[in-house]
């Protein structure tokens, strides 16, 4: 069932609102970037000063409105601080952050808190900043290492600037996650190689990977670049390369130490309730999926309203619920777990993906003690075993 912002106080004062008050992870998206890069979808607008204070401003009141809600003030599990660009932010703009963050948020213990970086922003302040506060791991959106490829996708940095991010952020002593893209027109085997060596003697302890895919909207999807590679190719090497250096593939695209994998991420994909915060976020709440609007002006208006700003909103069936979270725990290496699923969802929907799993190719899946889960092979043609979920 889906509704219309005219209905969002209805929708949030119904039972799944419960979900509020037990513990979730929180996700808030700063959208600002320097430019906007090609090839991404993501929601973000090219920065401004005063842009950017007034936003800091709303999403105080966003976050305020939600530990309403929530009763008095949110239980956060993990926290991740994505974009656009968080380092973007100045030193007051953080700070700024963290004391709304303090304000309406309870930070239980063993809190894993994640922030997304760019080279070209990232600066030794920053670092000094999280360091004194409650991060524990940066996302450091690198994309290759390479002059000629970063210059292809319009990175507002270079490979000297990703190496000194990368090298500044390990001596910190903070968890270091690198993202990588692969299938870029005119990428070898070779050079591909040389990011994934060259990132891994700085000593990180986390991998992400990502195939260049050509969104509807961007100015790539609208008019492609020539020479596009073949992805397959370099992904099967990774899936070679890294568990050779230590590195388990836990997820799709992602590879880290054991131990060191994402612990946000693991909670959406293992569908656990996550919310939002921020224009373009999303947020899901026992089976109500909701996202924020995607245009910035517009936020500024419901927030100075005292509206929250949920532009899109949904309450999933049961059977859709089942198949959604059979779709993204098969995008770990834990897979489905027979138990927490027939728990969560009933015989029926279990009963419903076993005759689905059971006609995938057999080299593509595995089964061991009530676990589920695709082989490396399924990992690499995953998209199209999905399908046969839908």
């Amino acid at each position: 069932m889906r509704k219309n912002r005219s209905d969002r106080v209805n929708l949030l004062n119904e039972s799944f609102v419960l979900a509020l008050s037990s513990p979730l992870s929180l996700y808030v998206h700063i959208p600002f970037c320097v430019r906007k890069c090609p090839y991404c979808a993501f929601y973000s607008v090219v920065s401004k000063a005063s842009e950017i204070d007034k936003f800091m401003n709303c999403l105080d009141e966003e976050l305020k409105l939600w530990a309403a809600l929530a009763g008095g003030k949110i239980k956060v599990q993990t926290l991740y601080i994505g974009g656009g660009t968080p380092t973007l932010l100045n030193h007051w703009q953080w700070e700024r952050l963290i004391s709304s963050l303090e304000r309406y948020v309870d930070f239980l213990p063993f809190l894993e808190a994640s922030v997304e970086a760019n080279p070209g922003s990232l600066t030794a302040d920053h670092i000094k900043l999280w360091r004194s506060w409650r991060i524990t791991r940066v996302s450091l959106g690198v994309q290759s290492l390479d002059d000629g490829e970063l210059q292809l996708l319009k990175r507002p940095h270079s490979a000297h600037d990703a190496a000194d991010a990368i090298a500044a952020l390990v001596a910190s002593g903070l968890d270091v996650s690198v993202d990588l893209i692969f299938g870029l027109p005119g990428q070898t085997i070779q050079s591909w190689h040389r990011t994934l060596k060259d990132c891994l003697n700085f000593g990180i302890r986390h991998l992400s990977i990502y195939e260049l895919t050509l969104e509807e909207g961007t100015p790539w999807g609208e008019c492609p670049p020539s020479g596009l590679t073949e992805g397959y190719p370099l992904y099967r090497f990774a899936q070679w390369y890294l568990p050779k250096k230590g590195f388990i593939q836990y997820e799709i695209a992602s590879f880290s130490l054991p131990r060191h994998w994402c612990r946000h991420n693991i909670a959406y994909w293992q569908g656990e309730n996550f919310l939002g915060v921020g224009p373009g976020a999303w947020g899901y709440l026992d089976g109500f999926r909701y996202g924020n609007t995607r245009e910035i002006n517009d936020y500024f208006d419901q927030i100075t309203s005292e509206n929250l700003p949920v532009e899109y909103q949904e309450i999933l069936p049961q059977d859709k619920q089942a198949t959604e979270a059979a779709i993204l725990a098969l995008r770990t290496r834990w897979g489905v777990t027979a138990t927490t699923f027939k728990r969560k969802y009933g015989w029926k929907a279990y009963r419903k993906f076993l005759d689905t799993w059971e006609k995938l190719p057999s080299d593509c899946r595995a089964a061991c003690r009530g676990r589920h889960a695709f082989t490396p092979k399924g990992f690499r043609i995953a998209n199209a075993l999905w399908e046969n979920f839908l």
